[in-house]
């Protein structure tokens, strides 16, 4: 948490220097090539204000953001298999939705919190190092997209750790998953189709639509948060019939 707000902050205060020389930059940026600049998610004319300065930040936040959100879903039920403490876990007289609750609960906190720090830290440098006046409600909601990143990967991660029978390193799941989605959507900014976008959450957000319209685009919002809870419901049905075995 505390490295989201301090890349934040440290990646927004170049703004100023960049605003500077902007004719400068430009010549460099402008030496890339489409494809690249698109892949990087560079927009030459708003690159360098507020909102195209951090909106290229936001798409590598994003990332980081992906995947302690599918570290935390897929270790929050795999622990107490590989720790071998979910028999004397399900022994107690505590059901085994009420344990689901409570860990997804509990992960749930953590990212609110993140959140939190993440929002309030890209708000504040914002008004801090921009250039020029901003519309803030555009801005905020630009970095609550975050939130819904994540969510779908911590939903993502608890149906994994629900139906992998061990695993014994979370990493090994979660970072090829969140780089297969990552380039998915790589992919699709140089391709530019439309039915792609579908596939990755990282592509349900888009900067442009968001500047727009000052608002989600909902059909893919709406995606988002179907994902969410179909994983989650078969995250419950699947572990609410799962065999635990007791170790050896």
């Amino acid at each position: 948490m505390v490295v989201f707000g301090l890349g934040v902050f440290g990646y927004m205060s170049l703004l100023p220097a960049f605003a500077r020389d902007v004719s400068g930059s430009l010549k460099i940026l402008e030496a890339f090539p489409p494809a690249l600049r698109a892949a990087l998610g560079i927009r030459l004319d708003i690159f360098f204000t507020v909102f195209g300065f951090f909106g290229y930040l936001l798409t590598y936040m994003w990332l980081v953001g992906a995947i302690q959100a599918m570290n935390l879903g897929t270790g929050i039920l795999s622990k107490e298999i590989s720790g071998k403490t979910a028999d004397f876990l399900l022994s107690k007289p505590v059901s085994r939705a009420k344990v689901l609750t409570s860990k997804l609960m509990a992960a749930l906190t953590i990212l609110l919190i993140t959140n939190v720090v993440f929002v309030a830290s890209s708000f504040l440098s914002a008004i801090a190092f921009s250039t020029a006046s901003f519309d803030q409600n555009k801005f905020l909601l630009i970095c609550t997209t975050m939130i819904f990143v994540q969510l779908f990967f911590l939903a993502l991660g608890y149906l994994v750790s629900a139906i992998v029978p061990k695993i014994k390193t979370v990493l090994a799941y979660s970072l090829p998953i969140v780089f297969g989605f990552f380039i998915v959507g790589l992919l699709d900014s140089v391709i530019g189709t439309e039915s792609v976008r579908y596939i990755t959450p990282f592509k349900y957000f888009d900067f442009s639509y968001m500047l727009a319209h000052g608002g989600y685009d909902i059909k893919f919002l709406l995606t988002d948060i179907a994902v969410i809870l179909i994983c989650i419901i078969l995250t419950y049905v699947i572990y609410l019939r799962k065999d635990i075995r007791a170790p050896a």
